[in-house]
């Protein structure tokens, strides 16, 4: 029997959790592989404490048991990847800098197969490092860095490719989904939620990538390689996340029947592809509308086949790790048949604003006579169809109300706007908010 020896960068969440795996389970793997999975070095700044919290012999790290300092632990790397008694390095340091992404490339250069759950790394910076792989006939698993355990990456390269994907979208982000789901649930303000969020350990001490889009526009990035074999960069995707969402945003989401959730979504029309990350006003008799909590879902739709749901775990130590094994496995038993992701091209995406959708858009105006007729007048300018207008909730000299719109474009709703401005200087306090409304 053929042996696979690995050695894994960094023995923090992700990496610990894969270390635990291969240890407890390790026949069952070789098993499924067809070849004997050993897990040789691990390098880790604080060893006696990974060893600790995941119950690992201190023998499989690097050093004599202490902590180590930096420039110890990159000897030791260095060290690995110059070996040639090991096949494949799993990274779970993370990031996007330049240290991670020159160790990435020297790790395929060296002849060694890698794998990774580091989304941003990919998704900004990871063209060369996939060529790379393909010039030197390696393989590259990253089924964890999209929706965490949930199977989506090889879903797509391996069931789906007696098929055409029509379009992707879905729940990709953990902490935000709680988060609305909390404010959802309990009326809670935005503030209050990711507080919670935070005490509860589902979101970070600095959570921004989570709550402004930037987490889930890398998973849609990847996603968007793999369905449609494009491409694209995070600076052309049109992403909004949601600090913005309040009490207000919520209660007018149910008034239609409909929550409010981070999705993201890409669509091929016409040959053009459409994506966004954005809140969107989910229909409840959409599933994505019942995923609560840091539940991921992604819902793929399918020319031939249809529908596709697929729910699980974002995040976790275990739960991510898994997926780290699978791709381990899957080139342990696959080797050289196995393929990497290929991107036919470079292109640019479509302009957000043409992409058509229903919207909900929120008005906050004085309190004067009409104004509600004169906005919907507006919007009628337009070439809009109205399907509901909301009842105007008033304080003191301010009124909010919403207005429901049949499908059409963003462009549209901006020039609406754009003319109530021009007319009526004065009418608009803020600017409307406006979020597509998913069926």
């Amino acid at each position: 029997m053929e042996t696979l020896n690995i050695a894994i960068f960094g023995c923090g969440t992700v990496g610990g959790g894969v270390a635990k795996i291969i240890t407890e389970i390790n026949d069952d793997l070789t098993s499924r592989a067809n070849t004997k999975i050993v897990l040789k070095k691990i390098v880790e700044l604080c060893p006696a404490k990974a060893a600790e919290r995941f119950n690992l012999p201190l023998s499989l790290f690097c050093g004599d048991g202490n902590d180590l300092s930096g420039i110890e632990a990159n000897q030791f790397i260095q060290d690995i990847i110059s070996s040639k008694e090991i096949d494949l390095v799993v990274e779970t340091i993370g990031g996007k800098s330049d240290f991670v992404y020159n160790l990435c490339l020297d790790i395929l250069n060296s002849g060694k197969h890698l794998v990774t759950a580091n989304k941003s790394l990919l998704a900004e910076r990871g063209k060369t490092i996939f060529e790379t792989a393909e010039t030197r006939n390696l393989k590259i698993g990253f089924e964890a860095a999209v929706c965490g355990a949930i199977p989506i990456i090889k879903t797509i390269q391996e069931s789906f490719t007696g098929d055409k994907i029509l379009s992707v979208s879905g729940i990709m982000n953990g902490t935000s989904n709680y988060i609305l789901t909390q404010m959802q649930n309990e009326k809670l303000e935005f503030s209050e939620a990711l507080r919670m969020a935070q005490e509860s350990g589902y979101a970070e001490a600095d959570p921004l990538l989570d709550i402004n889009g930037g987490d889930a526009g890398h998973k849609l990035i990847l996603l968007i390689k793999l369905a449609f074999g494009i491409d694209v960069s995070k600076e052309d995707l049109s992403i909004s996340g949601i600090e913005n969402i309040t009490k207000e945003d919520i209660d007018f989401a149910s008034e239609i029947g409909a929550k409010i959730k981070l999705i993201c979504y890409a669509k091929k029309v016409n040959g053009d592809i459409y994506a966004t990350v954005r809140p969107m006003l989910v229909k409840n008799s959409n599933f994505l509308s019942e995923v609560s909590g840091t539940t991921n879902a992604v819902r793929i739709n399918n020319k031939y086949s249809g529908i596709h749901f697929l729910v699980g775990k974002g995040a976790g130590s275990t739960e991510t790790a898994m997926s780290i094994v699978s791709d381990i496995v899957f080139i342990a038993r696959y080797g050289d048949k196995a393929q990497n992701i290929r991107a036919k091209e470079q292109r640019n995406l479509a302009d957000a604003r043409q992409f058509v959708f229903p919207y909900l858009i929120t008005f906050h105006t004085g309190n004067f006579p009409g104004t509600t007729g004169f906005i919907a007048t507006a919007i009628g300018k337009q070439e809009i169809n109205i399907e509901t207008v909301s009842h105007n909730r008033h304080s003191g000299e301010k009124a909010v109300f919403s207005v429901a719109t049949m499908p059409c474009t963003l462009g549209q709703i901006e020039n609406a706007i754009e003319e109530i401005r021009s007319e009526k200087p004065g009418m608009l306090l803020s600017e409307p908010k406006i979020m597509p409304i998913l069926y």
